[in-house]
């Protein structure tokens, strides 16, 4: 643990200086993010739309030894990212991480896939982190260096049944950190996301039926679900000083599935 000084927070160059915001930071992989970042040294913004979870996750980095606070965000209203990222500002005054974590999923096939579904899904998985981003890069241009990590889904690369809303989303999301991370480069910003497999989460485990269960298992080389711990571990990197030449970049974390194609012989 790094323990932040209040002449270490004063200075840009070192990681307790910095800060990193987490969107939907207060469960599941943002919550393991949020407590690997404090971990780090990093002041951990939980921006979340429950507060109460956000709050509670805050407490526990205290009690293990890190830096975090909470905000209420909710990235489907852009009134609410405008609000969180003006209180942002005032309070720590920078932004130098962002993690796109935020998301929802819904399973329903093609032809049924309801209208408002499908505008929920991309106006929370795509036009939140899109606002989100200029927000915090305009932030993070203060001092030219950032960090953006979007957390995409494998479901963005490889289409698979009833995720139409879902995979549109995360594909669009690829898109957008390509597109962010050229135009940010110059400041000294990277834009990657990454690219979870299944991972166990309350979101798998209420939209994992046992069927997609059972095929995962058998399809994914190493034969399991991810922890998300393994998707925060992931993001820490991209979040160093050792990833600066790292930007545009879709990394899977998956056991393998992408990768993968017939597996027994």
């Amino acid at each position: 643990m790094i323990n932040q000084s209040p002449e270490s927070r004063d200075d840009p160059r070192t990681s307790a200086s910095r800060v990193a915001i987490v969107t939907g930071g207060a469960t599941g992989i943002g919550a393991a993010i949020s407590q690997r970042l404090a971990s780090d040294g990093f002041l951990v913004v939980i921006a979340d739309i429950d507060a109460d979870a956000a709050q509670n996750l805050v407490a526990s980095i205290k009690v293990a030894g890190g830096n975090a606070s909470s905000l209420r965000l909710d990235v489907s209203d852009a009134s609410s990212i405008d609000a969180a990222f003006t209180a942002l500002e005032l309070e720590h005054g920078r932004c130098d991480v962002l993690v796109n974590n935020a998301g929802i999923a819904g399973v329903s096939s093609f032809i049924e896939c309801p209208l408002d579904v499908w505008l929920r899904v991309l106006a929370i998985n795509v036009t939140g982190p899109m606002l989100c981003g200029q927000r915090a890069a305009t932030l993070m241009m203060r001092y030219d260096w950032g960090r953006i990590v979007n957390i995409a889904s494998i479901s963005g690369v490889r289409a698979s049944a009833g995720r139409t809303a879902y995979g549109t989303s995360k594909a669009a999301l690829i898109g957008l950190t390509r597109q962010m991370a050229i135009e940010l480069a110059e400041r000294c910003i990277t834009v990657n996301s990454v690219a979870p497999g299944p991972i166990e989460t309350p979101m798998t485990r209420d939209h994992h039926s046992a069927e997609t269960r059972e095929t995962y298992n058998r399809t994914v080389p190493m034969r399991r679900y991810g922890e998300p711990s393994e998707i925060a571990d992931t993001v820490a990197f991209l979040c160093s000083d050792g990833a600066a030449y790292i930007t545009g970049q879709n990394l899977a974390v998956d056991g393998g599935f992408l990768a993968a194609g017939i597996l027994e012989i």
